[in-house]
């Protein structure tokens, strides 16, 4: 099966906004991340098995509105004994899925089910300010949180603090509306479209 991107015929690689008189550093840039490996995983309330024994592609599980990352994967913490795993290798579900046994946790493979769009540049936080009810200045680089842009239902991963950068999630149903949300916040401070 073929898998095609939820922004596929949305995303538009270009500048909008008010970007004239502005250098490319000043700009935004918004991205879609399409092509990785999605799954979450959940620990019953009724399992006993200790978490810290655990290490996905050699990442611990993180804690409370925290993540882990190497440059294959991120896992973030988003409940709790509740993670979403997010890798480029596409093997890597296979290859850890032998440490959990079915009477301890729940994986569910969510690739297809999500849009990824990622914010970099020095106002990203003003966008989020926008549509997101959270504290936007309180996150932190390696920070999560699961909150609402504009009534759509997202989660945040704080990827970078210089340069600032997160992403974005959103259910793929949602991906066109959260995306148009996204783009025409930052179409006052002007964006590249990458």
């Amino acid at each position: 099966m073929k898998q095609v991107s939820p922004l596929n015929f949305i995303h538009q690689k270009n500048k909008f906004g008010n970007f004239e008189n502005k250098t490319q550093k000043d700009l935004l840039k918004i991205s879609e991340i399409s092509n990785v490996l999605i799954f979450q995983l959940v620990k019953f309330k009724n399992s006993n098995f200790d978490i810290n024994k655990i290490k996905i592609d050699d990442l611990e599980l993180p804690s409370s509105l925290k993540s882990s990352s190497n440059s294959n994967t991120r896992i973030l913490w988003i409940g709790p004994n509740n993670w979403l795993i997010i890798s480029l290798s596409y093997e890597l579900l296979s290859k850890e899925q032998n440490k959990f046994n079915e009477q301890d946790f729940a994986i569910t493979d969510l690739s297809h089910s999500r849009s990824i769009i990622e914010l970099e540049g020095n106002l990203v936080n003003e966008v989020l300010k926008k549509g997101c009810p959270l504290n936007i200045d309180e996150f932190k680089e390696g920070d999560c949180a699961n909150s609402v842009y504009n009534g759509i239902s997202i989660t945040i991963d704080f990827i970078s603090d210089n340069p600032k950068k997160i992403r974005v999630f959103g259910l793929r149903s949602f991906g066109e509306s959260l995306h148009h949300s996204i783009t025409d916040a930052s179409l006052e401070f002007g964006y590249q479209g990458n």
